[in-house]
């Protein structure tokens, strides 16, 4: 079995290897357990499946994720734990989105693609005003979040869209914590003033 291929665990039912947190998944791992990694895959598939898609892989994000994967397995000798297993994985499913953004002839920047499939269509009479006002808010923080330069809405997915903590999104970014908070920061100020003009816009 290859690994790191998502939605290749053995077994529906629980195991030995969901009881374990993921450090001791990765010990197994570097002793030549497979199913151990088997576990792991299930466990993080979701999660950088949703990275790769907020940072832009778009219909590309599965092959983002199995290749992310793998160079994880073939790089595990490198994690330490001084970060989760998550978000040291989730910095290589970073890494190799930029990769795919350097390769695509036409760049596009960092889009929210899992966010902007068009909320307001999606909407129907029977939701009401509140869930119509709802998706058009939505929709122009979508729009918003585009025009944001590409390491002012890297830090943004991360922050807040994907829910990370400061060390983790250190780790997913690879910069410093001081540049996290100054980018955090700053990205906001530009988000909120973007939603301003828009308000402005609309009269």
């Amino acid at each position: 079995m290859e690994p790191g291929r998502p939605g290749r665990c053995h077994g529906s039912g629980p195991t030995a290897e969901a009881a374990l947190d993921d450090d001791d998944l990765v010990t197994r791992v570097r002793a030549g357990d497979r199913e151990a990694y088997d576990a792991l895959v299930a466990r993080h598939t979701a999660s950088a499946y949703r990275t790769a898609v907020l940072l832009g892989a778009g219909p590309d994000a599965e092959d983002v994720v199995q290749e992310a994967f793998v160079k994880a397995y073939r790089n595990l000798s490198r994690y330490r734990a001084e970060a989760s297993f998550r978000s040291w994985l989730l910095a290589i499913v970073a890494n190799e989105t930029r990769n795919l953004h350097r390769t695509r002839t036409r760049r596009d920047g960092l889009m929210l693609r899992a966010a902007a499939a068009d909320p307001v269509a999606a909407v129907t009479a029977e939701d009401g005003l509140d869930a119509v006002l709802a998706a058009e808010r939505r929709a122009e923080l979508v729009g918003a979040l585009r025009r944001l330069p590409a390491r002012d809405r890297e830090v943004i997915v991360c922050r807040y869209l994907l829910d990370l903590g400061e060390d983790e999104t250190v780790t997913v970014l690879g910069v410093a914590r001081g540049t996290v908070k100054s980018r955090t920061h700053r990205a906001l100020a530009k988000l909120r003033a973007l939603l301003d003009r828009e308000v402005a816009h609309r009269g």
